[in-house]
């Protein structure tokens, strides 16, 4: 996707980003984030885009819940367009992903940014509206999986997997999370930016 023009322009941004690290390891992590930017470029009109998407990370996979999850956001995406969901799945995919793993950090999701549609697609009213559909897509299916696996019992081992898996998480969001990157480059509050990191992690 395009980028819209930011070079020397004052920018302005509002969001909501949510990471959840549940103690169970039967629970999975989940990540969800909406976003908007508008830059006043001296010489044009304001450039707005969202961005934006939702990802799980299960440590104890089950594959009803993989089907799921991605078939609500598939049925999330496909009022605004045949290719949305499989284009923002790929995207997903794309991005979340450990190169020096060679794995990818869960199941995915979707993943998108610099969306601004021409009033041909709707313009800034068809955004807005694909991007709250996005944030109670989310809230829909991941409570929904929370309720299912969250008073299953686990062991001492199983806990262990979990925080073990949970320092792939780490990596990811230390050495290639561009909002992390985003945050720590423009003076943000430190802590608010790595809140996403679990509160407890292992490397064997």
């Amino acid at each position: 996707a395009p980028r819209p023009p930011l070079a020397g322009a004052p920018w302005q941004a509002m969001g909501v980003s949510l990471v959840i690290h549940p103690n169970n390891p039967y629970v999975p992590t989940s990540h969800a984030n909406v976003r908007f930017f508008i830059a006043t470029p001296e010489d044009s009109a304001p450039v707005y885009w969202f961005g934006g998407g939702y990802d799980l990370t299960p440590y104890y996979g089950f594959e009803e819940d993989c089907v799921h999850w991605h078939r609500t956001a598939k049925a999330a995406c496909q009022p605004f367009g045949d290719s949305v969901y499989s284009d923002y799945k790929r995207w997903c995919d794309d991005y979340f992903y450990l190169p020096h793993r060679d794995e990818p950090r869960g199941i995915g999701g979707i993943f998108f940014d610099w969306l601004r549609s021409d009033e041909k697609k709707g313009g800034w009213a068809a955004d807005f509206a694909f991007v709250q559909d996005v944030g109670r897509g989310f809230k829909d299916i991941y409570t929904s999986i929370v309720r299912k696996h969250m008073n299953e019992s686990w062991s001492d081992e199983q806990k262990e997997y979990q925080l073990i898996r949970r320092g792939r998480y780490v990596e990811f969001n230390l050495l290639y999370d561009r909002g992390t990157r985003f945050g720590l480059m423009t003076g943000g509050n430190t802590e608010a930016i790595l809140m996403s990191l679990p509160p407890e992690a292992r490397w064997p």
